[in-house]
């Protein structure tokens, strides 16, 4: 009787001597090939199920805490955490300037991996944010006060993160539109104070490259960047989760193609501005060498992953800035047009239209029966809305400068070819603010819908919409500025929309948005995230050095079942094998015993 046991399980059975002759013994090639083959089916499972199974498991187990935390990161950061990392960017913009302070936990030591970036909240969870005004453009003339300027922003961090990472903990400061307007001496007299008092005054790790003013072509890929990184499109383990595209990397080989998840454009139109910024994935091809020229400026070429020998990170982006085609900016070039336009065309024609209320001047982009006063004090022209929607685009498109040239945009700029099926945008600010305040369609895009709501409200008579105003009908960001406007950017939006970007009517993949998971998303985010891209080396580093013991360490822990159970099944099998040769053996003895014995019986 043979009994083995080996946790969990065990086995017992018995071969009774008196029956061992009638046994049909195998071969010893059989039982090599068998051996052979319940070994190959014992490595196939152990790689199948024990090794990329587990591996495939924890790969989409950590996309979905990592997606899920940045979804609902609104805890207090954990101060204590020793692994925690901080980093600090200054946004000096042209109003105010404001600090915005950031932390992510030790790299995974996966070099495919971005680090895991999030806004610091303070013990009230609310993010640690801290604005002054005015703009750091003021002191233009007092370069020497800049540090004391910025001052009250650093101490302000300074506070809450712990002093012992200070050394560690990265400074960025950088400047935008208002420095950009400032004369380049009047930049580097700013910028040196800096650069000369900060070190001085703080333990952070900052050097004269950490403060600069950036362009607003770097401005809109590092609000690219951090809102593809907050929606989660830098994660290409998983990419079968999310639509994919494939990309030509930049500096490649031309016929060298990557697939990878797709990333989302952002459209953006504030009062005075409107931007536009998405991946061009393919390598693109130019009418002239004019347009290649022009095209340089626009297009930015940058590796966001730690190793510049990989691609997988590699980015193609085109990004675009139209000063005076905000929604603010377009309604006074609007109103100059047509108070030149009545002016020239009332003194050439011995007319008096729009001089005073009793003939005022009919305004297809106000809404019906609304009275407006529009132009300086000495000419001032009065409006009447008319409130026609279709009319009012009409008006709109030679505001747009769009010109018939292959791949224009606004005022004639160089714009590579979008994939429209196989694309998706977001659109801020006014996008948001033109389809939800009012017409309460924020979200996905319809454009006929769209069209049709902004006909109706254009339509309806102003005594109306102001008594659904007063009655609360409308959004909470909605206020009588909006009420009037709303009809002038509801077309205006779209006409940018449709023929300044060249979007076509049936667009599909278009969502507009105030929030990415409920988080106002900075460009911050994206600078602080690609100029820390190289961080990770040093973890990827620390964990190369003990990766084998933690493996071997891993794959023998007795938490994973699948291991023990192989390694008990094979010991099992080795023995039955053994006993069978034996058998085998003192079978082919008692044979020869036997024959013999007949043998010499029959001789006898």
């Amino acid at each position: 009787r043979i009994s083995l046991s080996c946790f969990p399980a065990s086995w017992h059975f018995s071969l009774s001597p008196l029956v061992l002759p009638s046994v049909p013994l195998p071969s010893f090639r059989q039982l090599l090939f068998f051996g052979l083959l319940v070994g190959l089916l014992g490595l196939i499972y152990l790689l199948l199920v024990t090794g990329k199974g587990q591996d495939s498991w924890n790969r989409k187990d950590n996309y979905f805490h990592r997606h899920l935390a940045r979804v609902t990161d609104v805890e207090a950061t954990d101060t204590s955490n020793h692994n925690l990392n901080y980093g600090l960017v200054v946004d000096c913009g042209s109003s105010g300037s404001r600090v915005f302070v950031y932390c992510w936990p030790r790299h995974n030591g996966n070099p495919h991996d971005l680090l895991d970036i999030r806004q610091m909240r303070d013990q009230h969870r609310k993010p640690v944010v801290m604005k002054i005004k005015p703009g750091i453009s003021a002191l233009a003339k007092t370069p020497e006060k800049a540090s004391d300027y910025i001052h009250p922003l650093l101490s302000f961090a300074a506070r809450h993160i712990p002093k012992h990472k200070h050394q560690e903990t990265p400074l960025y400061i950088l400047c935008t539109a208002g420095m950009r307007v400032l004369p380049d001496s009047q930049q580097e007299a700013l910028l040196e104070d800096l650069r000369t008092d900060i070190p001085v005054r703080f333990n952070f790790l900052f050097s004269d490259s950490h403060v600069e003013v950036i362009s607003g072509k770097q401005e809109g890929v590092y609000a690219w960047i951090g809102i593809n990184f907050v929606l989660g499109k830098f994660n290409h383990v998983d990419s079968e989760r999310d639509a994919v595209v494939e990309v030509q990397v930049p500096g490649g080989d031309q016929q060298e193609a990557l697939v990878r998840t797709r990333t989302a454009g952002v459209l953006d139109m504030g009062g005075v501005s409107t931007q536009i910024a998405y991946e061009v994935p393919k390598t693109v091809s130019f009418a002239s060498p004019q347009q290649e020229e022009v095209a340089k400026n626009l297009l930015a070429e940058f590796n966001l992953g730690c190793d510049a020998h990989r691609t997988e990170h590699v980015y193609r982006v085109y990004v675009s800035t139209f000063l005076g085609f905000g929604g603010n900016a377009a309604r006074q070039r609007y109103e100059e047009s047509i108070v030149m336009n009545t002016l020239t065309k009332n003194k050439l024609l011995g007319q008096h239209v729009g001089e005073t209320g009793e003939s005022p001047l009919l305004d297809p982009c106000l809404p019906s029966d609304l009275q407006d006063e529009v132009g300086p004090a000495t000419q001032k022209l009065h409006l009447l809305g008319t409130g026609d929607f279709d009319h009012c685009r009409q008006l709109l498109q030679p505001f747009l400068n769009h010109t018939n040239e292959t791949h224009s945009s606004l005022n004639g700029i160089y714009q590579p070819p979008i994939d429209y099926p196989n694309s998706q945008f977001y659109g801020f600010s006014e996008f948001y603010y033109c389809t939800e305040d009012v017409l309460r369609m924020g979200g996905d895009f319809n454009s006929s819908k769209y069209a049709s709501a902004a006909k109706s409200y254009c339509a309806t008579q102003w005594r109306t919409l102001k008594e659904r105003f007063d009655s609360g009908l409308y959004g909470s960001h909605a206020d009588v500025h909006r009420l009037k406007y709303q009809c002038f950017k509801s077309a205006w939006m779209y006409e940018v929309f449709h023929t300044g970007f060249s979007f076509p009517m049936d667009y599909k993949n278009l969502r507009t948005a105030l929030l990415v998971y409920d988080k106002e998303v900075q460009w911050t985010l994206g600078a602080i995230l690609y100029r820390t891209r190289f961080l990770p080396l040093r973890d990827i580093q620390q964990e190369s050095l003990k990766g084998v013991h933690s493996h071997w360490r891993h794959s023998f822990s007795f938490v994973n079942n699948h291991y023990l159970f192989l390694a008990c099944f094979l010991v099992v099998l080795l023995s039955i094998l053994l006993y069978l040769l034996r058998l085998r053996r003192i079978h082919s003895c008692t044979t020869r015993m036997m024959k013999q014995l007949l043998f010499y019986s029959t001789y006898l």
